[in-house]
């Protein structure tokens, strides 16, 4: 049996992609329930106030109680709603969040201690497709199925304009987070994420050790932090969910673990997304100077170079949620000017920029002089325009 273990599963790129699926698979749910505990603590910190603290040892319990008050609530369906689409909904948002983290390179190439020197590496990844980067992107774009879903089949009328606007919302803001990703796949050669993190590893420039994509396209890697945001309904951009307008936005008549698929979606989808942007523009598992994690093949050196990459997800989930404590929600129509008046004329300038430095064969610091031009353009324009920022809508009047 152990020898089996270890020839067909442990040594085997498919057993072991399956193997490391299951476990990322109970690492994630694990990690997206305990989300809700470090949001929780992290805006009492924000907020100079105590966050959980009473359920088990300074409150790490509390994600535990709060899965058994979903799973111990009445679980209502009204009467007149779509049964089988009221029910799909929140899975269909779940598990197209889940299944986003499958291509994400956790830990790169290793052998086993006790395979020959013939026997190729194994890659610590679920899955390596040619189209890895397109696939997190076309997988994430069908969340928004599950949203209007949930508000339509619910037959109120709030919950349905809670979810158009968020349909709105994240078709809007995936043209700029396309338009980044295009910028990314330019700067490296590669639509693999595995590729992508080792030619982040080699030099693109004057830095030896590693060379992160943010180097030299900082701005990209903003604007898709801030498209990220949009893309998993966090504030500033949760208009699909904000209660001074619109009760509870699509999920108002949900209940139960249903109501409570839907914020488990938001934090796997923010998992995803955390991933994905670590593995184009700041290294993957990488760490500059670190040669022993950045090339040794050993398993020991694999699971280190899975830990770092956690740790790194954990700092940007962190930002996330500082950013949510921080910021006030934007009007809809801020939201919107904001992706097409701001975010896509930006990202088109920085696909340009980079289409012309790859044409000339120039040096690739030359980005990082492209991205300081297209923000000073950008703004620019924005204090050409003379538009005050404002609460109030023009249409409105004094």
């Amino acid at each position: 049996m152990r020898e089996w273990f270890t020839d067909s599963v442990l040594s085997d790129q498919f057993g072991f992609s399956i193997l490391l699926l299951c476990i990322l698979i109970g690492v994630i749910l694990l990690a997206v329930a305990y989300c809700i505990l470090l949001e929780r603590k992290i805006s009492a910190w924000v907020q100079d106030r105590y966050g959980p603290n009473r359920v088990g040892p300074r409150g790490l319990l509390q994600p535990i109680a709060d899965g058994l008050k979903f799973l111990l609530k009445e679980d209502i369906i009204p009467d007149n709603v779509d049964k089988i689409l009221f029910v799909l909904a929140p899975w269909l948002i779940f598990v197209v969040a889940m299944v986003g983290f499958a291509v994400i390179p956790w830990g790169g190439e290793f052998r086993w201690s006790w395979m020959s020197a013939k026997a190729g590496p194994l890659l610590a990844q679920v899955a390596t497709v040619d189209i890895g980067l397109l696939y997190i992107v076309a997988v994430a774009s069908l969340g928004v199925y599950g949203v209007v879903l949930g508000g339509w089949a619910s037959n109120n009328k709030f919950s349905f304009y809670g979810a158009m606007r968020a349909a709105a919302q994240l078709l809007s803001y995936e043209v700029p987070m396309g338009l980044v990703i295009l910028v990314a796949i330019l700067t490296t050669g590669h639509l693999r994420l595995e590729q992508m993190v080792d030619v982040q590893k080699a030099a693109l420039g004057p830095v030896t050790a590693a060379s992160w994509t943010v180097l030299y396209q900082p701005l990209a890697a903003l604007i898709f932090f801030v498209t990220a945001l949009a893309e998993s309904n966090r504030l500033p951009f949760d208009l699909a969910e904000c209660e001074q307008e619109l009760i509870g936005g699509y999920h108002t008549e949900y209940s139960a673990m249903k109501l409570a698929m839907f914020f488990l979606a938001e934090y796997a989808h923010i998992i995803t997304a955390s991933g994905f942007m670590i593995a184009m523009f700041f290294g993957g598992y990488l760490i500059p100077g670190w040669r022993w994690l950045n090339e040794d093949m050993s398993a020991w050196a694999m699971v280190a170079r899975i830990i770092v990459y956690a740790v790194k997800i954990f700092l940007v989930i962190c930002l996330y949620m500082l950013v949510r404590w921080t910021l006030p929600r934007l009007r809809f129509d801020q939201l919107m000017r904001l992706a097409w008046k701001s975010l896509v004329p930006m990202g088109l300038g920085l696909v340009t920029v980079q289409a012309v430095i790859i044409y000339l064969g120039c040096s690739q610091w030359w980005s990082l002089a492209g991205n300081v031009v297209v923000l000073v353009a950008a703004a620019a324009a924005g204090a050409a325009g003379h538009a005050s920022v404002t609460g109030r809508q023009a249409s409105l009047g004094a």
